[in-house]
C-alpha cells in the first residue's frame, strides 16, 4: 500500500510556490507584452537609425540564456545600490526577456497585413493611428496570438529558473519538500500536476479564441 509523509501543511507550501510562479509569470508577462507591442511597432515602422540598436538590444536578450540574464540582472542592481528585492530583479529580467519575444510576435503581426489593405485604409482618410487601432491591431492580433500563448506558456515554465535568486516558486518548494521527505518521484509528480493545471486553461483559452478568430468561421 501506497504511504507517504507529505502532509496538508506541505501542500499548502506547494501551494504558496505556485502563487508565486504565478505573480513572477504575470508580472513579467503583463509588462513585457506592453514593452513587445512598443518595441514590435518601432520595428516594423520606425527606420534603421532606432530600429537597428533596438534590434541588437533585443537579441541579446534572446540570445543569452535567461538563467545568466537572471544572476547578472542582480548583480548589476547590488552594483547599482537599487536595493531590489528578488521578486523585483527577477520580474525586471524576465520582463525584458518576454519583451524580446514578443517584439518579433508583434512585428510579424504587422508585417502580415496586407499592404494594399493599409493603403485603402489611409485612402479613406484614416489617420495612422486610426489605421493602426482599426485595422492592423485586430488583423494582427489574430496571427499573434498562438505565438503569444506559446511565448506566455514558455515564460510560466521558465520562471522556475527564479529559485537562483532565492524566491520559493513551485519548483524550488517542490526541491525543499524533496530534500526533507525524500519522495521525489511522488513530489515532482504533484508539482507536474501543478504545472498542467495552471498551463492548460491558458492553452484551452488560446485555442478558444483562435478558433472564434479564424477567418474561416
Amino acid at each position: 500500500m501506497f504511504d507517504t509523509a507529505l502532509t496538508l501543511a506541505d501542500l499548502g507550501f506547494l501551494a504558496k510556490g505556485a502563487a508565486m510562479t504565478l505573480a513572477v509569470t504575470a508580472v513579467s508577462v503583463l509588462a513585457g507584452t506592453v514593452l513587445g507591442v512598443i518595441f514590435g511597432v518601432v520595428r516594423n515602422q520606425a527606420g534603421p537609425y532606432w530600429s537597428i540598436p533596438l534590434t541588437f538590444l533585443l537579441d541579446v536578450f534572446r540570445s543569452v540564456p535567461l538563467l545568466i540574464q537572471l544572476v547578472l540582472g542582480n548583480a548589476a542592481q547590488s552594483i547599482m545600490k537599487l536595493g531590489w528585492a528578488p521578486f523585483t530583479t527577477s520580474c525586471v529580467v524576465l520582463s525584458l526577456y518576454t519583451a524580446a519575444y514578443c517584439t518579433e510576435i508583434v512585428r510579424g503581426g504587422i508585417s502580415s497585413v496586407p499592404l494594399t489593405t493599409r493603403r485603402a485604409a489611409r485612402s479613406l482618410g484614416m489617420t495612422w493611428w486610426q489605421d493602426m487601432r482599426y485595422i492592423v491591431a485586430p488583423l494582427a492580433t489574430r496571427v499573434s496570438l498562438p505565438s503569444w500563448i506559446g511565448l506566455t506558456l514558455g515564460v510560466m515554465k521558465d520562471s522556475a529558473l527564479v529559485l537562483w535568486l532565492g524566491l520559493i516558486e513551485l519548483l524550488r518548494a517542490s526541491q525543499i519538500l524533496v530534500t526533507r521527505l525524500q519522495e521525489p518521484l511522488f513530489i515532482l509528480l504533484i508539482c507536474g500536476a501543478i504545472y498542467f493545471i495552471i498551463s492548460f486553461p491558458i492553452a484551452r483559452l488560446g485555442g478558444y479564441l483562435e478558433k472564434r478568430w479564424s477567418p474561416n468561421d
